[in-house]
């Protein structure tokens, strides 16, 4: 899979592997960090910058962000998403430049459009002054060779909602206030400057301690790692950790599904929209960007991976619950304290595979029948699976969805549109389902393969489930037991079927 940090993700992957071995071992003091460095960054020549030394600081750094710190050791941030200041270097400054097509023509379009006096003439080209520019763009649409390029820098440009700025030296930074910690920026960074906290070693320390460790994996997940990778292999992958148990979050897209489900029939009646609640970069964009259609709009149903935490914790008091699955926002979504009882930690694929490799496990194909959720459930991963699913529960219960629109935003893009039509007044379909990845959360920033690569073995995975229904499957675990509501209250109205409704 091609990524603007292809060639780094083994040394990123390396230093989580390395990290975690050592808090197995119950060595993760400074000493041992501090050669832990040295091991991976041995000299004497370097490898990836300019000198060893800043490849050793840069290693320090991820470390650090391996034991869910900050980069530089601080807790001065309370940011999934951070940058790593060592490693982002040589960025052009200046968001627009002249290049070689430039035939410093007698005509000066460029500086005639300028207001700002930033185009000078060179020897060869025109040159903009960068603390004079004040991007406009002026000068390229005035340029008639097209020879002034517009040079968005890459973590700017994967940036859905304008999060990213820099300082006075160029380093990235990233303003909390409006980061909704999709991810995406990580992966685009070609100098690999940007990462997430990560928390093997907190999981680590609990397994050690001899507690109830349950691994929830994400319906993204099959497909991941190939046809012959199923849920049985990866809950034998868990098991061998040291994990307690494993259950697969389609479950919990059945649970959501069929109570967001009466939250849509109900809405519907009354003529109001909602969107969906899944997709945590979604609901941050919300919140963050469309606060008013946060509070009015979205339905306040939990996201499947808070509810299989819930009903483990209801069922399995005092166990510590991790989620699996291709998303940053994710570790977001469970750092959310006005949200009880959701998941303790997440844990993306990148990081599993280091995990795996800290206790020399591999991944196997394993045969067996495992399945816990509908293929409604397994399908909440893809663009529209989450509204199919809702949808399949309202016809269960007998409720015409003939006249019902919807809109299936996939992308940032597509979600800031949607919801700025919401905004206005404007949006013609009832329900908007909002994934903040192109293609759902099977195309999310940490997802192992190439998306082509993924569905279809997701497809030949698929296949093989059984064809129960929504609301006959969720008969056979005490819905009564937890609430499925985000603040956590308990209405014993809710129900799933439609002929136990008082």
């Amino acid at each position: 899979m091609i990524t603007n940090d292809a060639t780094l993700v083994g040394l990123k992957h390396k230093i989580m592997e390395e990290t975690a071995r050592l808090a197995w071992k119950g060595e993760l003091d400074a000493e041992h960090r501090e050669k832990l460095v040295y091991q991976i960054i041995p000299g004497p020549m370097a490898s990836y910058r300019c000198c060893i030394y800043k490849e050793r600081e840069v290693v320090k750094e991820r470390i650090n962000l391996s034991c869910a710190q900050t980069p530089d050791g601080t807790d001065a941030s309370d940011n999934i998403v951070q940058v790593i200041r060592t490693a982002c270097e040589e960025c052009p400054l200046s968001a627009y430049t002249v290049t070689d097509n430039c035939r410093l023509c007698m005509g000066k379009a460029c500086i005639s459009s300028c207001k700002f006096g930033a185009i000078t003439i060179g020897d060869r080209r025109t040159r903009i002054d960068p603390t004079k520019c004040k991007e406009c763009g002026m000068c390229a649409n005035a340029c008639p060779y097209g020879a002034i390029a517009h040079l968005v820098r890459p973590c700017k440009k994967a940036c859905p909602v304008g999060a990213i700025t820099y300082d006075e030296y160029g380093i990235c930074q990233i303003d909390d206030s409006k980061c909704i910690h999709c991810g995406h920026c990580i992966h685009s960074c070609p100098f690999g400057a940007i990462g997430s906290k990560t928390y093997l070693v907190d999981i680590i320390r609990h397994i050690r301690a001899g507690e109830e460790v349950i691994a929830m994996v994400a319906p993204a997940t099959e497909g991941q790692f190939g046809a012959d990778i199923t849920m049985d292999s990866i809950r034998e992958a868990f098991l061998a950790m040291g994990f307690a148990d494993m259950v697969e979050v389609g479950l919990g897209g059945d649970m959501t599904a069929a109570y967001e489900s009466l939250e849509w029939a109900e809405a519907y009646e009354e003529g109001r929209k909602m969107t969906t609640s899944c997709c945590p970069a979604f609901i941050n964009m919300l919140k963050k960007h469309f606060p008013k259609q946060y509070e009015e709009n979205m339905s306040s149903t939990v996201s499947p991976m808070c509810a299989v935490s819930r009903y483990l914790k209801a069922t399995r008091p005092g166990c510590v619950t991790v989620f699996l699955g291709p998303c940053i926002a994710k570790k977001s979504e469970a750092a959310d304290k006005s949200v009880p009882d959701n998941a303790d930690y997440v844990i993306t694929y990148g990081e599993f595979r280091a995990l795996l490799r800290s206790k020399d496990i591999e991944l196997k194909p394993a045969q067996g029948s495992y399945q816990e959720s509908s293929i409604w459930g397994k399908r909440f991963a893809t663009s529209g699976g989450v509204a199919n699913a809702v949808i399949e529960c309202m016809q269960e219960r007998g409720t015409d969805t003939s006249a019902l629109k919807l809109i299936q935003a996939a992308g940032g893009s597509e979600c800031k549109t949607a919801l700025t039509m919401l905004r206005a007044g404007r949006l013609k379909e009832d329900f908007v389902e909002g994934m903040i990845c192109e293609g759902g959360c099977v195309g999310g920033p940490s997802k192992h393969k190439a998306i082509g690569e993924i569905r279809r073995a997701r497809e030949t995975l698929l296949a093989k489930a059984d064809k129960r229904k929504v609301l006959e499957n969720l008969k056979n675990y005490p819905m009564d037991k937890f609430s499925m509501y985000r603040d956590g209250h308990m209405d014993e109205t809710c129900v799933l079927d439609q002929d136990q409704k008082s």
